[in-house]
C-alpha cells in the first residue's frame, strides 16, 4: 500500500509551493462541465476538518465535453464560488483528466530516485502515445523499499497544452493555481481517507459526472489505471426528454430525486449498460496488460450521477459485483455550518474530488 501517493502531487505547477504549504488551509477547487464545486479544509487542528462547501451552477454550455466554450461565463462562477466561501487567499488547489492524462503501472530496473527521473522520459516514450516534446511528466515509486532487481513506477504525463489552458483560466479568474492534480489521484486521495477497507484487492471508483464518467481501477489502494466515458447526468436526461417524453424539470427531478419510475428504469437500462461495459472493458485491459489473476472485487459510485435511483442496484446486477456509495464525507470531521443550505445527502456525491483536491497539504 502506498500511503504517499495520496499526498504528492503528480503533477506540479511551476509556481514555488513554500508559502503555499505553510498554510492551514487548503482549498480545492472542481471546475466541472455542470457545476463549480469549492470545497475548504482546515489542516490546522491534527486532522482535516471540512470548513467550509460552495456548490454554484454553470450556464448550459459554457463547458461542453471538457473544453470551455465560454471563458468570460466560466471565471466570474469561479470568482463568485469563491467570495461565497469567504476564503480571502486566492491559493487553490485543481485537477486535469481525460483523454489528455495518462497513467501506467510500469516495471523498470531498481535504481535509486534521481536515476529513475532521468530514464523516465525513455521509459515514457514507450508507454505513453503522446509527442514526448509536449507532456509533462511526473512518477512514484511504488515500492522504494523492495530489493527485488525491479521496482514497480507510476507513470503519469499529461499534455502541456491541457496544463496551460487549466492554468490560463483560473490565473484570469485572479486565482493562483498552486498544486495541479490529476482527477483519478484527488479521487483517490478522498477514496483512501473515507474507505481504508477498500484498499485491498482490486475495487472500481466509477465517478459519474454530468457529461463523463471517470473510470478508476485499484489494485491494493493504488491507482493503476484510469478511462473517461462520455455517458453522464447530462445524457440521461436528455434520453428521458428525448424518449420518455418529459421536460428538462421533469427528467431533473426524477434524476435528482428518490423514488424509482418506469421512465428512469428505461433509461438506466441503456446507459448503465455503457457505464457496464466500459468497467468490464478496464477491468480486462488491466487483466491483460498486467497478466494478473486478481479479479475486480467490488466497485464504488461518486459523483452526480452515483445517486440517481436504482443505478447502482442496475449497475450491481450487470456487473454481478458488489456497487456501492462512495461517501467522502465519512472519516472526515465537518465543522458546523460548513454545508449551510445544502442537503448532505443530496451533495456528498458532488464531492469526492474537490475533497480529495483540498486534502492535499506539505507532506
Amino acid at each position: 500500500m502506498v500511503r504517499g501517493l495520496a499526498h504528492e502531487s503528480p503533477l506540479r505547477s511551476r509556481i514555488p509551493m513554500a508559502l503555499f504549504n505553510r498554510r492551514k488551509t487548503t482549498i480545492g477547487l472542481d471546475v466541472g462541465s455542470g457545476l463549480i464545486k469549492v470545497c475548504v479544509i482546515d489542516h490546522g487542528r491534527g486532522e482535516p476538518e471540512l470548513a467550509k462547501v460552495i456548490i454554484t451552477p454553470l450556464l448550459a454550455d459554457a463547458i461542453v465535453e471538457g473544453e470551455v466554450m465560454d471563458p468570460g461565463i466560466v471565471t466570474d462562477a469561479i470568482r463568485a464560488a469563491l467570495d461565497q466561501a469567504g476564503v480571502k487567499s486566492r491559493d487553490i488547489v485543481t485537477a486535469v483528466g481525460g483523454r489528455d492524462v495518462i497513467i501506467k503501472k510500469i516495471q523498470i530496473e531498481r535504481v535509486k530516485e534521481q536515476q529513475a527521473r532521468e530514464l523516465m522520459r525513455w521509459e515514457a516514450e514507450q508507454h505513453v502515445p503522446f509527442d514526448m516534446e509536449s507532456v509533462e511528466l511526473d512518477f512514484q515509486i511504488l515500492d522504494p523499499e523492495g530489493d527485488g532487481m525491479e521496482m514497480s513506477v507510476l507513470l503519469v504525463a499529461a499534455k502541456r497544452e491541457l496544463i496551460e489552458t487549466k492554468m490560463r483560466l483560473l490565473t484570469d479568474a485572479g486565482l493562483n493555481p498552486a498544486m495541479v492534480d490529476v482527477d483519478a489521484f484527488a479521487l483517490h486521495n478522498a477514496f483512501e481517507v473515507n474507505h481504508p477497507d477498500a484498499m485491498n484487492g482490486v475495487v472500481g471508483l466509477i465517478n459519474i459526472g454530468h457529461e463523463v464518467t471517470n473510470i478508476n481501477i485499484l489494485d491494493d489502494g493504488v491507482p493503476i489505471l484510469t478511462r473517461d466515458i462520455t455517458v453522464g447526468t447530462r445524457r440521461f436526461r436528455e434520453d428521458l426528454q428525448r424518449e420518455r417524453g418529459l421536460g428538462a424539470d421533469e427528467a431533473d427531478a426524477l434524476l435528482q430525486g428518490y423514488d424509482r419510475s418506469p421512465h428512469l428504469e428505461a433509461v438506466i437500462e441503456s446507459r448503465g449498460e455503457e457505464i457496464a461495459v466500459g468497467v468490464e472493458r478496464a477491468a480486462a485491459f488491466l487483466a491483460s496488460s498486467t497478466r494478473s489473476a486478481s479479479q475486480l472485487r467490488a466497485v464504488y459510485l461518486s459523483g452526480g450521477g452515483a445517486r440517481v435511483p436504482g443505478l447502482a442496484d442496475a449497475l450491481g446486477r450487470r456487473l454481478r459485483l458488489s456497487v456501492e456509495l462512495a461517501n467522502p464525507l465519512a472519516n472526515i470531521r465537518v465543522r458546523d455550518g460548513a454545508l449551510d443550505g445544502l442537503v448532505t445527502d443530496e451533495v456528498a456525491p458532488l464531492l469526492m474530488l474537490p475533497i480529495g483536491l483540498a486534502l492535499r497539504k506539505a507532506a
